[in-house]
C-alpha cells in the first residue's frame, strides 16, 4: 500500500475546487476545510466543539472571529482557511456553524432581569427568593466545560493543552471522534489497547515502539497490497542533518523508513533526492510540510525531540582547536 497516496488524496479533498463552492453550506465548509485544523486543534486552532478554546476568543464578538477567518491571522491560520474561492459570505457561515457548537459558551453568566415594577406580585416571599439562587446554577456549565476542555486563559502551561493524558490515549473506536459510534460495525472493531498489548512500548506518539516491532517480526506491513509475497527493498543509510546552536544533529536512517515505506511515498514530491536540495525548518515541519507530512499525524509527533536529533556534537572538539591556535 502506498500511504503517500493517502496522504495526497486527504489534502486535495481539504480543498475543493472553485467550480464546487457554489451554494455551499457552513457545515460543509467546515467539513471540507475548516476541520483540517479545527478538528484537532493543530496549531493552536481552537476545537470544533470545545468550549473551553473557544470561550477566551468570544469576547471579541462574532466579528472579530468574522475578520480572523477572512484575513487570516499571525498565529498560522490563511485567509479564508487557505482556500480564496470561497466567498466572504461562505467563511462566515462556516464560523457561525463552528460557533453555533460552543453557543452555550457565548452566553454571558449574568442574573436575570429584575421584575418590572408594575409587576402585580404573586406569592412575595416565595418567588422573590427564587431570582436570586438561579444565577449560580446557569453559570457552572460553562465553568465545567471550559475547565475540562483546556487551562485557564493566562496560563503559561496552555500549550499543553492539545497532549492527551496517558489515559485518554488510543480510545476505543466508538469514542477516539473518527469512527461512527452509531454503526454497529465500529463496536466490532477490536480497541487499540487491546491490539498493542503484544507489541514493544514506547514514550512516544501512541507508546508504541513501532520500528522495535518491525524488527522482532512483531508486525510484519504488506508491501503490495495485491501480492502478500512481495518483499520490500530495504536501503540501509543514514542521512544527518547538522543542526545550528547545542542541539544534537538529527539522523535521518532510511533502513526503518523503507522497512514500511516505498521510496516514492517521500521522493521527489516531499524530499527532492540531491544534497542541499531540501530546506527542512522546524516551522516548515510544524506546519505540515517535509517530516511534518507524516509526523504529527500518522508517526510519532514531534514534541517527542531526542528521536530525531539523536546524533550529540562533539562541542569540545572546536574549544581545543581554539586554544591550539593560541598557542
Amino acid at each position: 500500500m502506498r500511504f503517500r497516496s493517502l496522504i495526497a488524496f486527504t489534502f486535495a479533498a481539504a480543498l475543493p475546487a472553485a467550480s464546487a463552492l457554489a451554494d455551499v453550506s457552513g457545515k460543509d465548509i467546515y467539513a471540507k476545510t475548516c476541520s483540517v485544523c479545527h478538528a484537532t486543534g493543530i496549531a493552536s486552532a481552537p476545537r470544533y466543539g470545545h468550549a473551553g478554546d473557544w470561550s477566551p476568543r468570544l469576547a471579541g464578538g462574532s466579528a472579530r472571529l468574522y475578520a480572523n477567518a477572512l484575513k487570516g491571522t499571525a498565529k498560522g491560520m490563511p485567509p479564508k482557511g487557505g482556500n480564496p474561492a470561497y466567498s466572504d459570505a461562505e467563511i462566515k457561515a462556516a464560523v457561525d456553524h463552528m460557533l453555533a457548537a460552543v453557543k452555550d459558551a457565548a452566553k454571558p453568566a449574568t442574573p436575570p432581569k429584575p421584575a418590572a415594577k408594575d409587576a402585580e406580585p404573586k406569592a412575595a416571599a416565595p418567588v422573590a427568593a427564587a431570582p436570586a439562587a438561579t444565577p449560580a446554577p446557569a453559570a457552572a456549565p460553562v465553568a465545567t466545560v471550559a475547565t475540562a476542555d483546556a487551562l485557564p486563559a493566562g496560563d503559561v502551561n496552555a500549550f499543553n493543552r492539545l497532549l492527551k493524558p496517558v489515559g485518554r490515549r488510543n480510545p476505543p473506536p466508538p469514542e477516539d471522534g473518527i469512527h461512527d459510534p452509531g454503526n454497529d460495525g465500529t463496536h466490532a472493531l477490536l480497541p487499540p489497547l487491546t491490539a498493542y498489548a503484544g507489541l514493544p512500548k514506547s514514550f512516544a506518539g501512541n507508546r508504541v515502539n513501532w520500528v522495535e516491532a518491525i524488527g522482532t517480526k512483531k508486525i510484519n506491513p504488506r508491501w503490495d497490497r495485491a501480492d502478500p509475497a512481495a518483499e520490500p527493498v530495504v536501503m540501509d543509510l543514514n542521512i544527518v542533518r547538522e543542526v545550528k546552536g547545542s542541539m544534537p544533529d538529527v539522523v535521518y536512517p532510511h533502513k526503518q523508513h523503507t522497512e514500511w515505506l516505498d521510496c516514492s511515498n517521500c521522493h521527489p514530491a516531499i524530499f527532492i533526492p540531491q544534497k542541499g536540495a531540501n530546506a527542512i525548518s522546524m516551522a516548515s515541519i510544524l506546519l505540515g510540510e517535509k517530516c511534518g507530512v507524516c509526523h504529527g499525524k500518522v508517526a510519532f509527533p514531534v514534541s517527542e525531540c531526542r528521536l530525531c536529533h539523536s546524533k550529540k556534537k562533539d562541542l569540545a572538539r572546536p574549544a581545543q582547536t581554539a586554544a591550539g591556535a593560541a598557542k
